[in-house]
C-alpha cells in the first residue's frame, strides 16, 4: 500500500455538492492499494499512519505521534492513481489494485485505524471527490508498505 499523509488543520470531501467526511486537527490520508497487497499491508499501513510522529509537541517540533495527540482525527481517501506510473505522458495504472481488491484493503485499512482508536471519515470509494484541506506546516509525507 501507498499513502501520503498531510497534517491539516481541517479537511472535508464532498461528492455531488454534498460533504461526505470531514476531520479536524489530524491528517489527510490519500491510499491506494498495489495490485499485489494483501490485507496484512492494510494492517500494517494503518498502524503506520497511527503511530507516525509528525504532530507537533510543546516546542512546536515534529514529534508526537497521531495516536498520542488528543482529539486528532483522520480523513481517509482512497486514491488508486498513488501507483500511476508517469513514465509516459499518459500514465498507466497497471500497478493499482482492481477496484474489488482495492476497496476491500483500503475498507481494511480503516476498519483497522478505528480498532487501535483512531476516528476516521472517509470519501466515498470510486466517485468523483472534491477535496479541501487546510495544510499545516505543511507536512507531507509518503508512506509505502
Amino acid at each position: 500500500m501507498r499513502a501520503v499523509v498531510q497534517r491539516v488543520r481541517t479537511a472535508s470531501v464532498t461528492v455531488e455538492g454534498t460533504v461526505v467526511g470531514q476531520c479536524g486537527y489530524g491528517f489527510l490520508v490519500l491510499v491506494a492499494a498495489h495490485k499485489d497487497d494483501s490485507s496484512a499491508n492494510a494492517k500494517k499501513m494503518a498502524d503506520r499512519v497511527w503511530r507516525m510522529r509528525i504532530m507537533p509537541d510543546e516546542q512546536g517540533r515534529i514529534n508526537v505521534a497521531l495516536r498520542d495527540y488528543p482529539g486528532a482525527s483522520v480523513l481517509a481517501i482512497s486514491q488508486f492513481t498513488l501507483y500511476g506510473d508517469s513514465s509516459q505522458r499518459r500514465p498507466s495504472f497497471v500497478e493499482s489494485a482492481s477496484f474489488e481488491i482495492g476497496k476491500d484493503l483500503f475498507d481494511e485499512f480503516v476498519r483497522e485505524l478505528r480498532s487501535l482508536g483512531c476516528s476516521v471519515q472517509t470519501g466515498i470509494f470510486g466517485a468523483h471527490m472534491d477535496i479541501a484541506a487546510d495544510l499545516d506546516g505543511p507536512v507531507t509525507i509518503i508512506a509505502d508498505c
